[in-house]
């Protein structure tokens, strides 16, 4: 296998990974901090509020850090 093929595939399964990570870490957090309510299989209409707006701001985030690591490179 070509070396520089090889490469290309390993840097695609980390980034996989980090996306993976990312979306994994966004669903717990804005789950533990928004779904408190569990009487009904619906989400309340604060709960789906807090859940966008978290969503949001954590995406921003994550923006923030890779332009600001990006930057450093």
């Amino acid at each position: 296998m070509d070396h520089q093929l090889q490469m290309q595939r390993i840097i695609e399964q980390k980034q996989m990974k980090d996306f993976m990570n990312l979306y994994s870490g966004l669903v717990q957090r804005c789950f533990d901090g928004c779904i408190h309510d569990f009487t009904s299989r619906a989400l309340t209409s604060k709960e789906s509020t807090c859940v966008a707006h978290c969503t949001q701001k954590f995406l921003k985030h994550s923006e923030r850090v890779g332009a600001r690591f990006a930057e450093e490179k």
